[in-house]
C-alpha cells in the first residue's frame, strides 16, 4: 500500500469533523493523565501562579500540567470570558509571546464561542490599533504591563469591553494601577477565579454544541510583506480539516514500521515560534493537543540550547532562519581549533555524500560511522539527543542544509502552506523525505497550475507555474475585503485550456493515492469550487512531490528582459561562514546586485587568523577593502552555480541586520523587501551608478 492510499484509509479517534474546542475536550478525556503543557520557572510573573491556579515552576526548570488540569483551566477561562460578556462570534485579541497561557486562552475563547484574532508581541502601537480595530475586537488578552500600556494608549480608537493581563503587573506601575482602579482591566488569574465561580458544566457543553464547523474560529493577519496585513478568515472546519490532514501524514498509521517516529501521545514538542502565526498555531498547537502530545514552551528563541537540554523534545517546528543559525552555532563551536574545524568540514562533506547515496558502500558507511562518533552525535546531544525529526515551514529551506541535517541523522521535513490554507498544503513524509522539495500534497488538497507564470533559469522535469489549490482547509476570504477576496480566487471554468494567450493553466490535476498528480479531463470539472491563487511558482514533479521555486511577486525582471528568482541565490548563502544575510536586487535594473550583512564575529575571526588588524566598528568594517575583497571571493564562488544573468555583479555591505525589531523581517523571519529597499535606497542607487 502506498502512502497516499494509506493516509486516506487511516481511521483514528483524533480524526473527526468537530469544532476546535470539542476536539480539545475529546483529547483531554482520552489523555487526561498525560502531560499536556510544560512551562519554565522564573521567566514570567504569572497571575495564574499568584492566584494559586498552577504551581510555580522551579527557577530555570520546567513544571508540568496534565490534560485534566489544562482542561479545567480552559473551561474556567471560557466561563470567565462569557461572564465578561463574550458571545458567539465576538472577536477577542491575543497579544502575547508564545507561552502556555496563550494556548489556554485560545481554547478558552473558542469554547466561549468567540473568535480569536492574533497580534504579534512586537507590534507597535500603530500596528496594535490597526489589528484590533480592523477585527472589531471586543476585548484583548495581553501578556504583561508593557503590552497593556500599548493597548491603553490607543484604546480611544478602539471599542474594547475588557483587557486581560496574563502577568501580575509590577507594584507601583501604571499597569498595576489600571488593574486596581479600573473595572474593565483584569489579570488572567482574576478572570480564572471569576470563571471558576460561574462555571456550570451543562451550560459549558451547551456553548460547545452551539458551535458548528463552518463558524469563524480565528482571524489571522498576513505578515504584511507586500502591504497592509489582511485578516484571513479561518473557520473551525479549516483548522480541523488541516489537523486531520497532518495527522494522516504523521500519525501512527498501521502501515508504518513500528520503529518509525510518529505524532502521537509520546510526542514531546518544544514550542517557540509565534502562536500568532498560523504555522505554529496548527503544527505546534492544534495538531499536538489533538494527538495527546506534550508541548513545552521555550523561554525564548535565544535560550533554545538550554531549553533543548531541559526538555529533550522529539520534534520541533521552525522556520529556515533558525536552522541556519543552528548550523552556524555548530560550525562556530567546531572552529575553536584548527583540527576540529578540519574534522567538522570533512564530516559535513561525508554527511551530504551519504545522504545522496542510494546505497552507500562499505567505505562511505565506515566514514559516516566515524563522522557520527566525532561530530554528528555531539550535534544530536546539543539538541537533547531525542529528536525524531524537525519540521520546516514559513519559507524556503536551502536544499544543501536540509541534506546535511538528514546526513547527520536529524531529518528536517520541509513543508509548505499559507495563512489562507490553515496552513499546510504539502509536507514531506517521514518515510520518504526528499530534500529540495516541499513534499506531496496532503489528503483532500487538489492542485492546479497557472502556466502563464513559469520557472525561469533552469531545466525542470515536471510541470511548472503558479500553484492553485482548493480543499477544506482553504479560507473563504479576507475579513472586510471583498475585492481582495475576489482577486485571490479564480473560477474553475476559467481554467479550461482555451488556446488564448496569457492565461493558459494546465488542466485540473488531483493527487492520486501515491501522491502523483493525475490529470482530470475538462468534463470532470463541472465548474466546482474556485481555486485559490497561492502566488507561488512551483514545479510539480513526475513523482507527485512539489518543488518550491519562487514567490511570483518576487521574481526580478531585469531591464534586459531576463527573469531572475532571488530565492535560490539567497538560499545559496545559507551555510556561508562569513555572510549572515543577503537580499538580492535587480528588478527593472540591468544586472543583479545584493545587500550583504556580514557575520561580524566570523569576519573578525578570519582577520585575526590572517594577522589583520580590522576595525572595531561594524560600520568601518563594512568599508574595509580587505573585508570587501574577502567577501567578493565568497560571492564569486556562489555565483559559479548560476547562469551569467543571474549572478551578483555588485554588492553593498551593510552593518544593520534584518530583524523583526527594526521591522525589516516579519515575526516569522521573512524579509520585508520593500522596507529593505527603502532603508538602503541611496546605497542601492550607488550600485547602479
Amino acid at each position: 500500500m502506498d502512502i497516499r492510499e494509506a493516509e486516506r484509509g487511516f481511521d483514528h479517534p483524533v480524526i473527526d469533523d468537530d469544532t476546535l474546542p470539542a476536539m480539545f475536550e475529546a483529547s483531554a478525556e482520552r489523555n487526561e493523565g498525560s502531560v499536556a503543557q510544560r512551562y519554565k520557572g522564573d521567566i514570567h510573573d504569572r497571575s495564574l501562579v499568584a492566584e494559586g491556579v498552577i504551581p510555580a515552576a522551579p527557577d530555570g526548570e520546567f513544571a508540568d500540567l496534565r490534560y485534566e488540569r489544562t482542561r479545567d483551566i480552559v473551561r474556567h477561562l471560557a466561563a470567565g470570558f462569557r461572564d465578561l460578556g463574550v458571545e458567539a462570534g465576538d472577536r477577542v485579541g491575543l497579544f502575547a509571546d508564545t507561552r502556555l497561557e496563550w494556548a489556554q486562552c485560545d481554547f478558552g475563547v473558542l469554547a466561549a464561542g468567540g473568535v480569536v484574532t492574533t497580534v504579534y508581541s512586537g507590534s507597535s502601537e500603530e500596528q496594535t490599533e490597526y489589528l484590533l480595530g480592523d477585527a472589531g475586537a471586543d476585548g484583548v488578552v495581553v501578556e504583561n504591563g508593557d503590552l497593556l500600556r500599548k493597548v491603553l494608549n490607543v484604546e480611544d480608537e478602539l471599542d474594547l469591553s475588557f483587557v486581560i493581563v496574563m502577568d501580575e503587573p509590577a507594584d507601583g506601575s501604571g499597569a498595576a494601577a489600571a488593574v486596581r482602579d479600573r473595572d474593565d482591566v483584569f489579570t488572567l488569574g482574576q478572570l480564572h477565579e471569576r470563571g471558576a465561580e460561574a462555571f456550570d458544566e451543562e451550560t459549558y457543553e451547551g456553548w460547545l454544541d452551539e458551535r458548528a464547523p463552518e463558524d469563524l474560529a480565528s482571524l489571522v493577519y498576513t505578515s504584511g510583506t507586500t502591504g497592509q496585513p489582511k485578516g484571513v478568515e479561518l473557520s473551525h472546519r479549516n483548522f480541523r480539516s488541516n489537523v486531520n490532514q497532518c495527522f494522516r501524514r504523521f500519525g501512527p498509521r498501521p502501515d508504518r514500521d513500528p520503529e518509525m517516529p510518529t505524532t502521537d501521545g509520546d510526542t514531546v514538542a518544544l514550542s517557540f515560534l509565534p502562536l500568532a502565526h498560523v504555522f505554529e498555531r496548527l503544527a505546534g498547537h492544534f495538531l499536538l493537543f489533538a494527538a495527546g502530545a506534550s508541548v513545552a514552551y521555550a523561554e525564548s528563541a535565544d535560550t533554545l540550547r538550554e531549553d533543548f537540554q531541559l526538555v529533550n523534545p522529539t520534534t520541533v517546528t521552525s522556520v529556515p532562519r533558525v536552522y541556519e543559525k543552528l548550523y552556524a552555532a555548530v560550525r562556530e563551536q567546531a572552529s575553536e581549533s584548527p583540527i576540529s574545524q578540519r574534522i567538522f568540514e570533512w564530516a559535513v562533506d561525508v554527511a551530504r555524500e551519504h545522504e545522496r547515496a542510494e546505497s552507500p558502500g562499505a567505505l562511505l558507511s565506515a566514514k559516516h560511522d566515524i563522522a557520527d562518533r566525532l561530530v554528528y552525535s555531539s550535534v544530536r546531544e546539543a539538541l537533547g539527543d531525542n529528536i525524531d525529526f524537525f519540521v520546516s515551514g514559513g519559507g524556503s529551506l536551502s536544499e544543501g542544509l536540509c541534506r546535511l541535517f538528514h546526513g547527520m541523522g536529524i531529518p528536517i521535513l520541509e513543508g509548505y502552506g499559507l495563512t489562507e490554507t490553515s496552513p499546510v498544503l504539502s509536507v514531506n513524509p517521514i518515510e520518504d523525505p526528499k530534500p529540495g522539495t516541499i513534499g506531496p500534497p496532503v489528503v483532500d488538497v487538489e492542485t492546479n497550475l497557472d502556466e502563464s507564470v513559469g520557472v525561469v533559469g533552469e531545466e525542470v522535469e515536471g510541470e511548472t507555474g503558479e500553484l492553485l489549490v482548493r480543499g477544506p482547509n482553504v479560507t473563504d476570504g479576507y475579513w472586510g475585503k471583498p475585492e481582495a477576496t475576489e482577486k485571490a480566487f479564480v473560477d474553475a471554468d476559467e481554467l479550461r485550456p482555451s488556446g488564448s494567450e496569457g492565461h493558459r493553466p494546465s488542466s485540473n490535476r488531483k493527487p492520486s493515492a501515491s501522491g502523483d498528480s493525475q490529470t482530470q479531463s475538462d468534463e470532470s470539472d463541472d465548474g466546482g469550487e474556485p481555486w485559490f491563487r497561492t502566488g507561488d511558482v512551483v514545479e510539480i514533479r513526475p513523482d507527485g512531490y512539489i518543488a518550491f521555486r519562487e514567490r511570483a511577486k518576487q521574481l526580478l525582471k531585469l531591464s534586459t528582459g531576463k527573469m531572475v528568482p532571488p530565492g535560490p541565490l539567497e538560499d545559496a548563502f545559507a551555510e556561508n561562514e562569513l555572510i549572515e544575510q543577503v537580499m538580492v536586487i535587480g528588478d527593472a535594473r540591468k544586472f543583479v546586485s545584493a545587500l550583504l550583512v556580514p557575520d561580524f564575529e566570523a569576519v573578525r575571526a578570519w582577520g585575526e587568523s590572517d594577522g589583520l588588524d580590522l576595525p572595531d566598528s561594524d560600520a568601518e568594517l563594512c568599508h574595509d577593502d580587505r573585508v570587501r575583497d574577502r567577501l567578493q571571493r565568497e560571492v564569486e564562488r556562489i555565483n559559479e552555480a548560476f547562469e551569467s544573468h543571474e549572478r551578483i555583479k555588485q554588492f553593498k555591505l551593510v552593518e544593520e541586520a534584518f530583524t523583526p525589531e527594526n521591522d525589516l523581517l516579519t515575526p516569522t523571519m521573512k524579509k520585508k523587501r520593500r522596507k529593505i529597499l527603502d532603508r538602503w535606497a541611496d546605497e542601492i542607487e550607488d550600485l547602479y551608478e
